[in-house]
């Protein structure tokens, strides 16, 4: 299916998408998008830079409101629950030689803050987080200790610590290699198989949009395309979204 209509399928409805448009000052980043993600199902969304991928996930986390349109998470206005949505961003704001560990790291996802002092639950629950993702000799490792691949497992493991029911990933393999990439595509099919959650991801690996989601946004301000990964990952989708064909990995978009 190609074009901006939803593809509804039957149960429950995790993330709805509706005609939404969002200006940041004179510029129309997002015109008309729509699109829903079933409970339970992953969503990759593909485009070129610029094309309003990062701002996508931003009005889903409830940080950008819409010029126009509607966005529900659950039923409910985004950012209504945020304890139920996990978050990997794609830049890491913080400074590398802040004196904190992965641990400490893993813990604001707790709390939403950095803890003055991680409390014996939390230490638990950061620890199992870690765990989940191969990760856990990295507790005491202070950040700046940490390689690319290391510090988006940790990252990884800060959005699984509230064991999410939806979680949100901007482009989730930045910075790290193809083996630490496969690894961390492995980790969230492990985690949707055992939680039942929803994923969202924005990646620029077309070839990990094909085979790691069951739904595909092609979106360039507008939707190009959505649906099944055979069905929008086409020559027609790709052309009219990035100008020119694609084919395996691609550029980073």
């Amino acid at each position: 299916m190609t074009g901006a209509a939803p593809l509804h399928q039957g149960g429950a409805v995790c993330v709805r998408v509706f005609r939404v448009t969002v200006r940041l000052g004179d510029f129309e980043v997002l015109k008309g998008v729509s699109f829903d993600v079933p409970a339970g199902a992953s969503l990759a969304v593909v485009g070129p830079n610029g094309a309003g991928k990062s701002t996508l996930v931003k009005v889903i986390l409830g940080l950008v409101a819409p010029l126009e349109g509607t966005v529900a998470v659950f039923g409910e206005r985004p950012g209504a629950n945020p304890g139920r949505v996990g978050y990997v961003p794609q830049l890491k704001t913080f400074d590398r030689t802040f004196p904190a560990t992965a641990l400490e790291l893993v813990a604001t996802g707790l709390r939403r803050e950095w803890p003055g002092r991680v409390r014996s639950g939390e230490r638990e629950q950061a620890l199992a987080a870690l765990r989940r993702v191969g990760a856990e000799q990295l507790a005491i490792r202070p950040l700046a200790r940490l390689s690319g691949g290391e510090l988006q497992r940790a990252y990884l493991a800060r959005a699984f610590v509230r064991r999410p029911e939806l979680v949100l990933l901007d482009e989730p393999a930045t910075g790290v290699d193809y083996l630490a990439e496969r690894d961390i595509y492995d980790l969230l099919e492990e985690y949707q198989a055992d939680s039942g959650a929803s994923v969202v991801m924005v990646t620029h690996d077309l070839t990990a949009a094909r085979y790691h989601a069951d739904r595909v946004l092609v979106l360039n301000r507008t939707a190009r395309g959505f649906g099944l990964p055979e069905e929008v990952l086409c020559d027609e989708c790709l052309e009219d979204a990035f100008g020119h064909k694609h084919h395996g990995h691609g550029p980073r978009v």
